[in-house]
């Protein structure tokens, strides 16, 4: 809502933020399925190697490698190129990092304490670094899973092992993000993209996006810590995970949108987990069906997230899943499916207060004793 009519409405009111709307409505599709196929195989390539030279203990540094294909999904050939190959390093100085904790005993299990902590740093300067390079998914979420999960591996691979898949990974999406010259009519000569000065004003909001990233991971990950014991909950930086979800956005309103359709997402594609897990498939079949909802996810991420989260959900667990399978942990997959769902709620319901604090600030707090900033600060969910 605008200021222009808050005469007719009162201004401040909580239908701002209702979310049932966007339950029922789809983004028009752009080009989403190259960027499927193209994640895909990013994805799907490297497991299969690994699982073909008996080595699926290094699936989770494919796995994470392969983010990098992830992003600059529609951009042209150059900007990708730039794009993904400061994904890449970015991520492959988390893995390298998270590698580093998990052998100096700093995981969930062991530490998870000092695991919240060190995640909560990662959230917070790689939203910066993701910030100043303009990277598309923004923000630290894809950091705070890897550096998390990675480091609490209970087996840890030989470090250049590690590495070394990691970077073929990477190097393996940055091929693929540009495979498609191939085609006649995109051989054109690849342009460095122009760059993108900050302003003064960008460089405060930058900063300022990025203490939210370090509240909501760092609330979201002390409470699923400190209730874990009650609640039996173990992995706590998938709170952490969920809790910046709802940072993400162009308005208030899409932002709690979005805390609530990862729970309601997360939830269904829980249903679709225990469906996968209840074949007992085998790991070549694991992994394809691994790939198949990563394509699933890029259909749908930027369209109609709960679609997308009802993918994103079986494929981080059963990601889970390949990587235990290296080790002689017995995976409780149970246990696995709770915890996801519990941390899931607590990390949204941190994030989306996270989100409705400052938009309370502006409409009730500054219009009660400036009504003029009030005004100015803007009405609605916007």
């Amino acid at each position: 809502m605008s200021s222009a009519t808050s005469g007719q409405r009162p201004n401040g009111r909580l239908a701002d933020l209702n979310p049932i709307p966007a339950l029922f409505t789809m983004a028009p599709a752009h080009r989403d399925h190259e960027v499927a196929i193209r994640c895909g195989i990013t994805v799907l390539v490297p497991l299969l190697m690994l699982l073909l030279i008996d080595r699926i203990d290094l699936a989770i540094f494919a796995s994470f490698g392969a983010f990098t294909a992830i992003y600059g999904r529609n951009l042209d050939h150059g900007a990708r190129l730039q794009m993904q190959t400061r994904a890449g390093a970015l991520m492959f100085v988390v893995l390298l990092l998270a590698t580093l904790a998990g052998r100096n005993g700093l995981s969930g299990t062991e530490n998870p304490w000092a695991l919240v902590a060190l995640t909560t740093v990662v959230a917070g300067v790689c939203a910066v670094v993701a910030a100043y390079w303009n990277l598309r998914p923004s923000g630290s979420l894809f950091h705070i899973f890897a550096f998390a999960a990675v480091s609490s591996v209970p087996y840890q691979p030989p470090l250049g092992e590690a590495l070394l898949t990691a970077a073929a990974a990477i190097l393996f999406a940055l091929l693929i993000g540009i495979s498609s010259r191939v085609v006649p009519r995109n051989r054109h000569r690849i342009r460095r993209p122009a760059s993108d000065p900050l302003t003064g004003s960008r460089h405060r909001l930058v900063w300022s996006e990025a203490a939210w990233y370090v509240v909501a991971a760092g609330v979201s990950g002390s409470l699923a810590t400190a209730l874990g014991p009650v609640l039996g909950i173990e992995h706590n930086y998938w709170a952490m995970v969920a809790a910046v979800v709802p940072l993400v956005g162009h308005s208030t309103r899409y932002r709690v949108n979005r805390g609530i359709q990862r729970i309601i997402g997360t939830f269904i594609g829980l249903l679709v987990l225990a469906a996968v897990l209840w074949i007992h498939p085998p790991l070549w079949l694991i992994v394809l069906i691994i790939a198949a909802l990563q394509c699933t996810a890029e259909l749908f991420i930027a369209r109609q997230y709960v679609l997308a989260q009802i993918a994103v959900t079986p494929l981080a667990l059963l990601s889970t899943v390949l990587a235990m399978s290296a080790s002689t942990t017995e995976v409780d997959t149970s246990e696995l499916v709770y915890d996801r769902f519990i941390e899931t709620v607590i990390g949204a319901a941190v994030g989306m207060a996270c989100v409705a604090t400052p938009w309370a600030w502006r409409k009730w707090v500054l219009r009660l004793e400036h009504p003029s900033r009030a005004t100015a600060a803007g009405g609605g969910a916007g």
